[in-house]
């Protein structure tokens, strides 16, 4: 099998190349052109490209491994992302009309402009790259246990995660989002055509559909009920949804999409577009764990429970190298999008504050792709943890940026010092939660630090001054837009 995925693998390298040269064609100038596309990007291709960057090795690997781990919970965990969609029913026309207002590139970008601070923007693209680094180290991770696994180790694990670093900087060094655009919707494509030709393939050989629900019913039937055989208890769904929820405001690789496309109109076929690959998705990811948990009752670790199905017979040989394809694909897109989006973080809101004037900041952006890719690499290789459990805590991470992402819209008392404070301290409180695994009065580390940074937020924009011109002058084209769209 391992000559079949090699192939399959450079197939699929190849085409992708194509796509990102032919997305150069015709890319001008600047950071828009390259960081969003010139703001040219159309309904369907957006939520093509949505759907792929945020759905990644999470899926097949990780949402299935905690399945297998935790039985139908995963199932409610999954479907709290979706719901959180709304918020970009909410923000996402808010972003756009300021975003083609004020010419933002970035999310901190915007929040500097509205509290009238480079300080807030600055500390958002800290969080953003201590808590997205790791996320990108867990996509590469899923690559790693798959090609090793599946190969049966003639594929390394560090074969694997280069194989997805390069592929990603690839793709994004060529052409911006124009590139991460086209080959996105090619990835989205693969990962569902193959996951739904996987899970029935696995259904067959439960005996099919029924079957499978009854023998799961039989032997499983824990894994059916809340909180399960326990991986949940309220306490821990709380933890791991809380920052899930708010995933599509707060993760900037996402919330910065809502500045590219062509019209409120595609944004709002971006979402409707997502929904719906996000609903299928999630249901064979789901049903992939549960199969594992029949086929392969005692494995070590949960993360494990695709590759190993894969390398069964329940799968036929090139089906399974297809769906490693499409896994990869997945895990890919969402690395390739983190690339981007931290290199216009970095470059925009640190670099270029502080550079002389006619510096390259392009340049300095490609080269904290390198950077970045580097480190996730370097994280990767500690092969930390569950998969699903270390995207969860990135996405703790950058949960305390969401007051500040509110108030920006919905609070002219806000303040930069609010902004910064909320940020910075409920980011380190987080962060030393989660690494030293503490969990106060029994509360996760995601609860602890969206409380603490809304209560740092508001009370310390309550003690300083609002910059109350600047905070009109930011609303006004919101007000006015939402007014012709007829928006709420």
């Amino acid at each position: 099998m391992t000559t079949g995925i090699v192939v399959a693998l450079v197939i699929y390298a190849l085409i992708g190349i194509a796509l990102a040269v032919a997305a150069r064609q015709g890319l001008g100038s600047g950071s828009s052109e390259y960081f969003l596309a010139g703001r040219k990007a159309g309904g369907v291709i957006s939520a093509l490209s949505y759907g792929a960057t945020t759905f990644s090795a999470f899926m097949m690997v990780g949402l299935a491994g905690l399945t297998y781990a935790g039985g139908v919970g995963a199932l409610g965990f999954e479907l709290i992302y979706l719901a959180g969609l709304g918020l970009v029913a909410i923000f996402g026309p808010r972003f756009w009309l300021v975003g083609k207002r004020f010419g933002f590139i970035t999310p901190a970008e915007m929040l500097s402009y509205r509290y009238n601070s480079r300080v807030v923007g600055g500390a958002m693209a800290v969080a953003s790259c201590i808590f997205l680094i790791p996320y990108s180290a867990v996509q590469l991770m899923g690559i790693g246990y798959l090609l090793s696994v599946i190969s049966d180790g003639s594929i390394s694990f560090d074969a694997g995660i280069l194989v997805g670093v390069a592929l990603a900087l690839i793709w994004t060094m060529v052409a911006g989002l124009r590139s991460v655009l086209w080959t996105d919707a090619l990835q989205v494509i693969i990962m569902l055509t193959t996951s739904l030709l996987a899970v029935g393939f696995v259904m067959a050989a439960l005996g099919g559909p029924a079957a499978f629900m009854a023998s799961t019913a039989r032997d499983h039937g824990e894994w059916l009920a809340v909180p399960g055989p326990g991986v949940f208890d309220m306490v821990t769904f709380i933890g791991l949804t809380l920052p899930w929820f708010f995933f599509s405001i707060s993760n900037p690789q996402v919330s910065q999409r809502l500045f590219s496309t062509v019209s409120i109109g595609a944004l709002r076929t971006m979402l409707l577009g997502f929904l719906l690959i996000g609903f299928v998705y999630t249901l064979v990811s789901v049903l992939w764990g549960f199969a594992a948990l029949q086929l392969l009752p005692a494995l070590d670790s949960p993360d494990l429970a695709t590759p190993t199905l894969l390398a069964s017979d329940a799968v036929p040989r090139l089906a399974a190298i297809v769906l490693v394809v499409g896994i990869v694909a997945a895990a890919v897109s969402t690395v390739d999008s983190v690339l981007l989006s931290l290199a216009s973080l970095v470059s925009r809101d640190l670099y270029r504050p502080m550079a002389p004037r006619g510096t390259r900041e392009m340049l300095a952006g490609k080269i904290v792709m390198v950077i970045v890719a580097a480190l996730a690499v370097l994280f990767a290789r500690l092969q930390l943890d569950l998969i699903t459990i270390l995207s969860v805590a990135s996405s703790a991470g950058l949960l305390v940026t969401v007051p500040a992402i509110v108030g920006a819209f919905f609070w002219r008392r806000g303040t930069a010092t609010g902004a910064v404070g909320s940020i910075m301290i409920a980011g380190v409180v987080v962060t030393i939660l989660q690494v030293g695994r503490f969990a106060p009065l029994g509360v996760p580390a995601s609860v602890w630090g969206g409380l603490l940074a809304v209560a740092l937020f508001v009370g310390l924009s309550l003690l300083t001054r609002p910059p109350t011109s600047r905070a009109a002058e930011f609303m006004a084209p919101v007000e006015e837009g939402l007014a012709r769209h007829r928006i709420r």
